[in-house]
Order: structure tokens, then C-alpha cells, then sequence
């Protein structure tokens, strides 16, 4: 059965409660980066459309259960009245006598924006009685936030308990666009993975094995799997407690019809940081005291040719330490590729998004995702806790 979407509730003169991923970057009091406050807007404008005031519950942070000044919500709030045309009331907490005061007060069309969440320890422990309290400001919830779906917490499980609850259309468009690619993405399928830790991807490899024709593999990762093989990686990064497991994965993909490609060359130093000397190097040429830190254009090369020819690719990764100028060529080449595929392109992971952002390249994309953990844990083929608690259709 199908969740339950905001598109087939009766809203109109309705308290809505709604979890929003409004967990932005901010700098000097101002937000930096809005497109997860820009995702969330056909949401809320439905339910205001329909005659509803709306209650928003976000985190912003990890300030681990304690208030913490410059992680308070009030820029969200500014940014958001300002893409809203429209005055957002922020509240100073997010639970308590004073809030439910202000609450009661809305009229249809008045928006509230609470108090980081998870300025309360009971959030990330999924309280049952702060889910309960949150629970009692909405006649109905709805969970728009799908970058904390998988996450077991009081605003994005606990609430379901004691409300009717219902999918965003953000949330509802990510599953929508992950779920196809799949269960029924048009051949060939490849995937794309970068960034520093396997551990973080090998079960989405696990899992798409059989579901992809390749598997591209940039970024610190690559070198776990290098290793395996008996390659020389220097310094490089190595999870050597992952080595046994990367084995196993490159003996299964032949069976699974599944062609893993690892870097060809590599751009090296012999220290992380900007302007230092760099080589490029061929494929077992990496010296001791060296680390790769971006791949080379030979791989660039071969994986542009795989890209080429695909039909529906997922990337979630950078292929070097793109945040320094002297090691983002290789993700960024890789991003003009894919923005000229003619291919059907999902990105999930906020690096990887950011280097879209800043070679201007993130419209080409068919589909930006907004979750990267909850991203990759969907695409690694587990269930979602902020999706299984709501209602299923009926």
C-alpha cells in the first residue's frame, strides 16, 4: 500500500504539524544556503492554500540536547518569510505553556517556525511524552523532511503515534523518483560513489550489484578497494576493516552481471592543502608518503565513456577533496559529463550538490535529492523509520 499524501487530507481550518529539513548552513546570522528551505515551499504553500495554519518543526545542528545561541532557528525563520512574502512567527521553544498559547491563537494562513528541536535531549531519544507534546499543537501531521526519514526521532516518528500522518510532496517526490530508479530505471543503470569512507556506501554497492550494469567508484573510497587488490595506495585513505568486505564485493559483481571501475590515475601530494606540489600518477605508482586525492584523467576519461552510454545514473560523492581548488577538477569533470548525458540523473549528498553548485551546474540535473544519508540508506534497500510511521492509504 501507498503512504498516506497531505494531497488526500482535509485541511481546511486545521492546525497543521509539519517536520521540515530546514537544517541549513548559516554564517553571520544568515542563511548561506536556502535550497532546503526553497524544497520544502510547495508543502507549505498546499496547506496554506487549503485554509490551514501551519506549525514547522525543524533541527538545525547538533547541539546535542542543549541550547546553543547560533544554532537557534530565527534566520530560517527571516529566510523563509522573505521566499514566502509572508510573516513567519518564531517561537523561542518548541514545547510548553507558551507555545501551545501562540498556537492556539493562528488563524488560517498564520505560520509559526519553533525552536530547534533538538535543543530537547528527548528528540534524538524519540520520547514518548515530548512526541506527545509536540504531537498536541496539529490536528494533523505531516512529514515533509526527507533527509531525516531515517532517523528514529520524536518529530519524525514519535508524532505519528498520536496524529494522522501523511506525506509532504517533497517527501512524496523522493520516493517517488528513488524508488523508480530501483525497482524500474531504464538501461543502462549506473551508479557513481565517491567520497572518504566505503563503510559509509558498501551496502548500497551490496545492494545494487544486481541492479546496475556499473558501478563507478571515485573519492577516498576507491582506495579501500585499491588495497583489496593488491594495488599500492601510499598514504591514501584505507579502512582496512573494510578490505575483507570490498573482496567479497568484486567477486560477487561478475556473477551479479555488475562491472565495478576503480581510479586508472590519480592526482597526489604529500599533504592536504592548498598549493601544495601535485603529480599525476598512473594506477600502481602511488609513492609511501603519498596520498591520492583526486582521480587523474585517464579515469576521468573511462568513466565519461561509462557515463556515455548510460540510460539512468545515481551519484552521491565527491571524487577527491573537491572543497580545495587544487583537487576539485576531477569531481567537476565529472559533473560537466553528467550535465551533458542525456541520461536520467539523480544526485543525492549534500558535497556532491555543492559541487554542482559551484561550477553552476546543479538545473542540469533530472533530480537533485535532498537526503544524503537517508538517500543512500533507501537506496541501500532499507526501510525508513520517518516513512514506515506514516499512515499507509487506505
Amino acid at each position: 500500500m501507498k503512504k498516506l499524501s497531505v494531497k488526500d487530507l482535509d485541511l481546511k481550518g486545521k492546525h497543521v504539524l509539519m517536520r521540515v529539513d530546514f537544517n541549513v548552513p548559516i554564517k553571520d546570522k544568515k542563511v548561506t544556503d536556502d535550497i532546503r528551505i526553497r524544497a520544502a515551499l510547495p508543502t507549505i504553500n498546499f496547506v496554506l492554500d487549503k485554509g490551514s495554519s501551519l506549525v514547522l518543526i525543524s533541527h538545525l545542528g547538533r547541539p546535542k540536547g542543549k541550547v546553543v545561541e547560533d544554532l537557534r532557528m530565527d534566520p530560517v525563520a527571516k529566510r523563509l518569510g522573505e521566499l514566502l512574502s509572508k510573516k513567519v512567527v518564531k517561537l523561542d521553544d518548541c514545547v510548553g505553556d507558551m507555545v501551545k498559547t501562540e498556537v492556539e491563537k493562528m488563524k488560517p494562513g498564520n505560520i509559526i517556525l519553533l525552536e530547534n528541536v533538538r535543543f530537547h535531549k528527548e528528540e534524538e531519544a524519540n520520547d514518548e511524552n515530548f512526541a506527545k507534546e509536540l504531537a498536541s499543537l496539529g490536528d494533523v501531521f505531516i512529514n515533509d523532511a526527507f533527509g531525516t526519514a531515517h532517523r528514529a526521532h520524536s518529530s519524525t516518528v514519535g508524532i505519528a503515534r498520536f496524529l494522522p500522518a501523511a506525506a509532504g510532496l517533497l517527501m512524496e517526490k523522493e520516493i517517488e523518483v528513488l524508488s523508480k530508479i530501483l525497482t524500474k530505471p531504464e538501461s543502462p543503470f549506473i551508479t557513481i560513489l565517491g567520497g572518504a569512507k566505503v563503510s559509509d556506501k558498501i551496502g548500497v554497492i551490496g545492494n545494487l550489484l544486481d541492479k546496475c550494469e556499473s558501478i563507478l567508484i571515485g573519492g577516498g573510497m576507491a582506495y579501500t578497494f585499491l588495497k583489496a587488490k593488491g594495488i599500492p595506495v601510499g598514504d591514501s585513505l584505507v579502512e582496512e576493516e573494510k578490505i575483507n568486505e570490498t573482496k567479497n564485493i568484486m567477486e560477487r559483481a561478475p556473477e551479479k552481471g555488475c562491472k565495478i571501475y576503480l581510479p586508472l590515475d590519480h592526482l597526489v601530494a604529500q599533504e592536504v592543502r592548498e598549493g601544495v606540489e601535485i603529480e599525476i600518477v598512473g594506477e600502481d605508482k602511488i609513492s609511501p608518503d603519498f596520498r591520492a586525492l583526486d582521480i587523474g584523467p585517464e579515469t576521468v576519461k573511462l568513466f565519461g565513456k561509462v557515463i556515455n552510454e548510460a540510460q539512468t545514473i545515481f551519484w552521491n560523492g565527491p571524487m577527491g577533496v573537491f572543497e580545495m581548488k587544487d583537487f576539485a577538477w576531477g569531481t567537476e569533470e565529472i559533473a560537466r559529463i553528467l550535465a551533458s548525458s542525456k541520461a536520467t540523473t539523480v544526485v543525492g549528498g549534500g558535497d556532491t550538490i555543492a559541487a554542482l553548485e559551484r561550477v553552476g551546474l546543479k538545473d542540469k540535473m533530472s533530480y537533485i535529492s535532498t537526503g544524503g544519508g537517508a538517500s543512500l540508506e533507501f537506496m541501500e534497500g532499507k526501510s525508513l523509520p520517518g516513512i514506515e510511521a506514516l499512515n499507509e492509504k487506505r
